[in-house]
């Protein structure tokens, strides 16, 4: 019994010391790094001259791979069918036309009524 017990004591400090060492590499990774594109030094395979990486006997030979990326073919979809078609004539806009103007109607009799003038 005692020997399973310090069995599972052992399993759970190794997942302790594994969850720790976890977090540190996601802290690594996640830390903020200079802005340097991959063909600036220090960039790609070998490193640049200013990190040593590719340099022999004074010589500098380096061997810079650009990054692979890998996209969906981009897709150019027709417009939606729902689309009136364009009219084939744009007919001007019709001429100004100002309001009719009331008639004065002078005054008359109707109806054995005298109507004074007015406006229509």
């Amino acid at each position: 019994m005692t020997r399973s017990g310090s069995r599972t004591t052992g399993l759970k400090r190794l997942a302790a010391c594994g969850a720790l060492l976890g977090l540190v590499a996601i802290g690594t990774t996640a830390a903020p790094k200079p802005a340097e594109a991959w063909w600036a030094h220090g960039g790609g395979w070998g490193g640049g001259y200013y990190h040593g990486g590719g340099w022999c006997c004074g010589v500098g030979i380096g061997l810079y791979v650009p990054p692979v990326v890998i996209a969906p073919a981009p897709v150019y979809a027709p417009p939606p069918a729902y689309y009136a078609p364009a009219p084939a004539y744009y007919a001007p806009a019709p001429a100004y036309s100002a309001p009719q103007q009331p008639a004065w109607i002078p005054g008359h009799w109707q109806n054995g009524y005298w109507i004074a003038g007015h406006w229509d």
